[in-house]
């Protein structure tokens, strides 16, 4: 008897029944305490300058309890004019104790996302609450005068249901003192998606790999750099898609289809622009919701947003004549929830720039290569791998000639992506193993004049995913699950160097009744460590660690976070 593919993913969904733990007020997250299973992660707060900030309260204490879309009005901070040395949006969520699901959280200003994450899970008797922080310096440009903002995080609540979510969230808005080295975007544009009825979806939703978040600009003709900040988050049959096969052995093996590959495809125009891995996140009731109680996932409470550089397109993008930015995502089979927001960086010595691309070697689409070496004996036992592999190199150069002489940029990238999944089938067990990586490596020279300089910066994802469903004579079934996720990216530049290693890894066994109901898990264990450092004195290490579902060890480096 093999678990039905339907119910081995509806597992996130099912209630958690924990130990007691202490229900604490919504508006204030407690510092991590040895034994408790409140959810508590390692990730370090946003670096705050020294100083008090103007702070604007976006909204408080509202209530998440139906799929409406909520609004707030933001003012900017009276008497507290930029320029801004650091910009900080800060919010505290809380989940009531009872029976929920994992939610998706969006929040946006007149439509440029300025947070995306998803929600930790209740327990019956525990009501977890999160601080997250988001740096949103770059953005400064969008914070100059009043606009409307929206909360998108859709819950149900009934008798079933019972989870109440409730979020409060502020901009912190630190002065500059002197002369700051923070350069903000001169333009903040937000990619939008009709939703039929004159609004815009938020975020956006691509079902299929023709499906784009697309919008056509008439922008400022002086730019001279231009970004695109891209999330791209997997949804109902993608959530796992990293667990999905080729369609041709996607019914034998129960699992979904269109291969274990997704990868963001960004374009101008039509014309191919950028490319953007799929970060393998996953909430806090994937998989088995005890994998990440208390510690959840790799970023699974706060995305962070991927930036595409498309500035060898400055030129292009300053003709005055309308272009259209638009974002895909290959193989998505329903379906990914995206946002995109354009970052322009003005010459402001001059109204009109001049350039144009020089090169541009970025194919239409990726050409992964499969490999299936599976085989079924005479009853029906699978055994063996298959392999998702992608390969892309390219360059993409081009000027603009502004006020201070010629730019000239050349972007070499290497994006690879792999794969590796083992089955072992039986009537009694199903095994899957997943390895993966994605690894990009970018390389960037800016030459004016006789003076170049470049920058090199390298992203990878390595993931494993584990488990063993088995089938008992009772009907009964235990599945054994092991995780490991890791975000890891350098940046070397003649100006300035970081690095940033988040690892968690977690297991457990789960286990089910013959309705395929929780009730209960043993051996739960998790560990996250995070480290990070850079040349102008940021350096920050914490490790957490948990067994049977409450933590059990904090290290020195973790910070006394005073949002705690």
């Amino acid at each position: 008897m093999r678990l039905p593919l339907p119910v081995r993913y509806a597992l996130r969904a099912l209630p958690l029944c924990l130990l007691s733990f202490t229900n604490f007020a919504q508006a204030q997250t407690p510092p991590p305490t040895i034994g408790s299973q409140n959810t508590v992660t390692a990730d370090p707060p946003v670096s705050h300058p020294d100083g008090k900030p103007c702070v604007v309260q976006l909204f408080s204490g509202y209530q998440f309890v139906n799929f409406n879309v909520l609004s707030y009005q933001f003012t900017p901070p009276a008497n507290c004019s930029g320029p801004y040395e650091k910009i900080v949006f800060a919010a505290d969520f809380n989940v009531t104790a009872g029976v929920q699901f994992d939610r998706t959280a969006v929040i946006d200003l007149n439509y440029v996302n300025i947070y995306f994450g998803t929600t930790a899970e209740p327990g019956q008797t525990v009501s977890p609450s999160w601080h997250i922080e988001r740096d949103e310096t770059d953005y400064a440009a969008l914070f100059a005068t009043p606009q409307t903002g929206h909360i998108i995080l859709g819950n149900i609540v009934n008798s079933t249901y019972t989870g109440i979510i409730s979020g409060s969230a502020q901009l912190q808005f630190y002065r500059a003192h002197g002369k700051s080295e923070a350069q903000s975007a001169d333009a903040v544009l937000p990619l939008t998606q009709s939703n039929g009825s004159g609004g815009f979806n938020e975020p956006a939703f691509l079902y299929t790999a023709t499906d784009q978040l697309a919008t056509t600009f008439t922008l400022p003709q002086n730019i001279e750099r231009a970004y695109l900040d891209i999330i791209t988050q997997s949804q109902i049959g993608d959530e796992f898609w990293y667990s999905c096969v080729p369609n041709d052995v996607a019914t034998e093996l129960e699992n979904c289809g269109n291969t274990a590959f997704r990868e963001a495809e960004i374009s101008i125009d039509g014309t191919p622009a950028g490319v953007a891995p799929v970060y393998p996140w996953i909430y806090t009731g994937g998989l088995d919701p005890f994998l990440w109680v208390p510690i959840p996932g790799v970023q699974t409470l706060n995305f962070a947003p991927y930036r595409v550089d498309l500035t060898p397109f400055a030129g292009l993008l300053s003709n005055g004549q309308p272009h259209t930015v638009a974002l895909s995502v290959f193989n998505a089979n329903n379906y990914f929830s995206a946002t995109g927001t354009l970052l322009l960086f003005l010459d402001h010595g001059s109204k009109q720039v001049t350039g144009e691309i020089t090169v541009n070697t970025i194919s239409a689409a990726p050409n992964p290569v499969i490999d299936e070496n599976l085989q079924i004996d005479s009853s029906g036992d699978i055994t063996g791998t298959v392999t998702t592999s992608s390969s892309r190199s390219f360059k993409v150069a081009g000027f603009v000639t502004t006020s201070r002489g010629r730019i000239e940029t050349e972007l070499a990238q290497s994006v690879n992506f792999k794969n590796l999944q083992i089955f072992d089938i039986t009537a009694s067990v199903y095994g899957q193993d997943v390895s993966q990586l994605t690894s990009v490596e970018s390389t960037t020279i800016t030459r004016q004049g006789p003076v170049s300089f470049q920058t090199e910066e390298t992203s990878s994802y390595p993931f494993t995913f584990n488990y063993t469903d088995t089938f008992n004579a009772d009907g009964s079934v235990t599945q054994l699950s092991n995780v490991a996720q890791e975000y890891k990216k350098n940046l070397w530049s003649p100006f300035f160097s970081s690095f940033v290693d988040n690892k968690v890894t977690s297991t457990d066994s789960l286990d089910l009744n013959s309705s395929f109901e929780i009730t209960g898990n043993s051996g739960a264990q998790s560990r996250q460590t995070y480290g990070s450092f850079d040349t102008r004195g940021g350096s920050y290490s914490c490790t957490l660690t948990s067994e049977s579902n409450a933590l059990t060890a904090i290290s020195r480096g973790c910070p006394s976070n005073k949002s705690w």
